[in-house]
């Protein structure tokens, strides 16, 4: 626990920090913070917050900076948000994030609008869309193998091959077919698992088996839907942090373009409520140790459907990101629930 004091010294070296970008010595703290200490005072203190990890002393400086750890007690506890430093929803209804628009044009309005309030990189995670089929087919193969046929409703085929336990004859496939076609086409694969949960005990062995592949098979073509609209990649140019490292860049543009990791952090991130923070370095969801990453998960009529966020260098100004980030979810949230 820190006194008073220390959270003072600590509060204001990081918005410090985070304003000028350089090192924050003993007597700059003295006087940002506005307390009448001597420099062995305010040097005491910051060699205990230096012992508990919250601030490093870089090599060429006598000055101290945040670390992952000491940004998350910030980020935590010591954060103001002032809400009238932001255009509210209303007052920026002209970016092009409006209800009605497809929702593609919503997903990269809202990306370009996050790149561009935040000066940081913006990115948006694509409405996941329910996966339905229209149609299934089972067809018999060799060494208990069978090809599972799943026609959607606007005619995409997919095509996954099983392994199953036993040998199914033709007929007893298109048994098992036609009994799924009758009592679950039309329904999202959540909802044909739902409703195998409660309907196993009357299913014969075999359907309930196929059907619970089919509906993995469906699942999985669900996820590979999944989207990341990135924009503003080119402002990472402009951070220090970053500029400086030309590999560290290349490895951070990989990160973009590959997109993987990207998907598992938002993914992550549409489990929460609200705006949260992750700090590269405290955990293995961020994958590099000086970014920062602050989401929020948006709705359709309700139902979370996906996550936006701002990507940028640990020296990043919170509250106004927070704010960036919690605007743009709502309009995105009321533009694809067509609301006004």
């Amino acid at each position: 626990m820190l006194d008073d004091r220390s959270k003072l010294l600590l509060k204001t070296l990081v918005e410090r920090y985070i304003a000028d970008g350089q090192p924050v010595g003993s007597r700059t703290l003295a006087k940002a913070a506005g307390m009448e200490l001597s420099p062995a005072t305010i040097r005491n203190v910051m060699s205990d917050l230096e012992e508990l990890g919250l601030i490093a002393s870089p090599h060429t400086s006598a000055g101290r900076i945040p670390t992952a750890r000491g940004y998350r007690l910030f980020v935590d506890t010591m954060l103001t948000v002032r809400r009238e430093d932001i255009a509210s929803p209303e007052n920026i209804k002209g970016a092009g994030i409006e209800a009605g628009a497809q929702p593609q044009r919503v997903i990269s309005h809202a990306a370009q609008m996050l790149s561009s309030l935040s000066q940081y990189v913006g990115v948006v995670m694509a409405p996941r869309r329910a996966s339905v089929f229209r149609h299934i087919e089972f067809l018999s193969l060799s060494d208990r193998r069978v090809l599972v046929i799943l026609v959607s409703p606007d005619g995409d085929v997919q095509n996954r091959i099983i392994h199953t336990q036993s040998n199914f004859s033709q007929s007893q496939l298109q048994e098992a077919a036609n009994f799924l076609n009758a009592h679950y086409a039309g329904l999202t694969m959540e909802e044909v698992r739902g409703r195998l949960r409660t309907e196993v005990e009357a299913l014969r062995g075999e359907i309930a088996s196929l059907m619970q592949a089919a509906v993995d098979i469906g699942a999985e073509t669900g996820a590979s839907q999944d989207e990341v609209v990135v924009a503003g990649e080119r402002n990472l140019l402009s951070v220090s942090e970053f500029s400086s490292d030309m590999g560290h860049l290349r490895q951070l543009f990989d990160l973009f373009e590959q997109k993987t990791q990207l998907i598992r952090l938002l993914d992550v991130s549409s489990q929460a409520d609200g705006v949260r923070i992750y700090i590269g370095g405290e955990s293995h969801v961020v994958p590099f140790e000086d970014l920062s990453v602050v989401t929020a998960p948006y709705e359709v009529d309700g139902q979370v459907v996906g996550t936006l966020g701002v990507i940028g260098p640990q020296r990043m100004p919170y509250d106004r990101m927070i704010q960036i980030v919690d605007v743009t979810a709502k309009l995105v949230s009321n533009a694809l629930s067509h609301k006004q």
